[in-house]
């Protein structure tokens, strides 16, 4: 299979939803830039025009859900309506369909002329092995709201599986979204790492005095961890970018610190300038992959990180950054001593050459090797 023959394919493109532009739209960006003409369906869009054209999406159609009043406000709490809104669109007459997915868009509905090749950011944690984690953290663990969360968790796992077939060919985010998905689905997966336009991330070997830190305000970030740890460093400088469902209670942490200033949402050019200059990004989730932490040392900048999950893969640790052990307050500001007593040895060069490693160039020549296969391999 050729790249002219996969040019002239009728794509569609399916991204669980665009509440604002992450990691994952990254990748669909990427994504969108093999296949420019493609048509992008997701169930929810709250981005604004400048952004949906910013991500290269010429077409996109949102499902019913979107239309709810108010729906940004809740749109979370509407998963078990989502498998059934995915199975809605129709995607009868396209060649090729690539889903982004993270939580359902790998459901999407196809046939034996079509071929399916579903990019996997992770199995829908809350789901799966991170459903207690997540109760627990939402205060869903016990109760009449913990049953009725655990019923309707089972009962999207049974349709998870199911849906698992619908897929012809699986990539993964990293190896270890690639275990994930052989315990869950048992199907073997390719790793595709995501990538970063590293044109678009300076390299700038001087820093200032502060640390960074800049996620989605979630629960399974722990952003909560990076803002108690420098509440109890009152020396040390932390600037927080971010929003969400947690921004209420990293603000009950923050308050009274000089030393932490919470700047909310903001765009692309306002984190990357922040990035530029930070001493170190501070990065507390296990991530599937994380590719903060990798636009981060195309800056030249170090990174913190939890040890486990996609950060083994994107950071060397005491090369161009160090792990913390554990997800407590306590490992982080232990991990910033280190760091700090052997700052000498990171290097931003190190930094940056470990970044150019997930080039955008990469990505597209394995994303299209991997297509080429799948469409081979579906057309015998």
């Amino acid at each position: 299979m050729t790249n002219i023959a996969i040019d002239n394919l009728k794509v569609a493109v399916v991204h669980d939803w665009l509440p604002l532009i992450g990691g994952a739209e990254r990748v669909l960006e990427q994504i969108l830039r093999i296949f420019p003409n493609a048509d992008v369906y997701t169930l929810f869009n709250f981005l604004t025009p400048a952004q949906v054209s910013s991500l290269g999406i010429k077409n996109v159609t949102t499902s019913y859900l979107n239309k709810l009043p108010g729906v940004k406000k809740y749109y979370r709490h509407l998963l078990p309506f989502c498998p059934q809104a995915i199975e809605d669109f129709d995607l009868y007459n396209y060649d090729l369909i690539i889903s982004s997915s993270h939580a359902v868009a790998k459901g999407i509905i196809t046939g034996a002329h079509q071929t399916h090749v579903s990019y996997v950011h992770s199995p829908a944690r809350y789901a799966w092995d991170m459903m207690h984690p997540y109760l627990a953290q939402s205060g869903m663990k016990t109760g009449a709201k913990g049953f009725l969360a655990k019923y309707l968790l089972s009962r999207f796992r049974i349709w998870d599986y199911r849906t698992a077939n619908g897929v012809d060919h699986y990539l993964a985010n990293s190896n270890f979204i690639k275990k994930r998905i052989w315990k869950v689905y048992r199907r073997e997966a390719e790793v595709i790492h995501p990538c970063v336009d590293i044109d678009r991330f300076v390299y700038t070997p001087s820093k200032k005095d502060f640390y960074l830190t800049a996620s989605r305000m979630v629960p399974y970030k722990r952003m909560d961890l990076i803002a108690q740890a420098f509440a109890e460093m009152p020396d040390k400088k932390l600037i927080i970018i971010g929003d969400g469902p947690e921004m209420e209670k990293i603000k009950a942490i923050a308050e009274g610190k000089s030393n932490i200033t919470l700047m909310g949402y903001q765009e692309t050019s306002v984190l990357r300038q922040y990035m530029q200059d930070a001493k170190a990004f501070v990065f507390a989730a296990e991530e599937d992959f994380g590719i903060v932490p990798v636009e981060a040392q195309a800056c030249g900048t170090p990174v913190i990180a939890y040890g486990a999950g996609g950060a083994l893969e994107t950071v060397i640790n005491g090369q161009t950054g160090y792990y913390f052990k554990e997800q407590t307050a306590q490992s982080i500001i232990e991990a910033i001593k280190n760091f700090e007593s052997d700052i000498q040895s990171i290097k931003p060069e190190a930094c940056r050459a470990q970044a150019e490693k997930f080039s955008s160039d990469i990505f597209k020549k394995n994303f299209i090797e991997q297509v080429s296969i799948a469409i081979q391999k579906q057309r015998g």
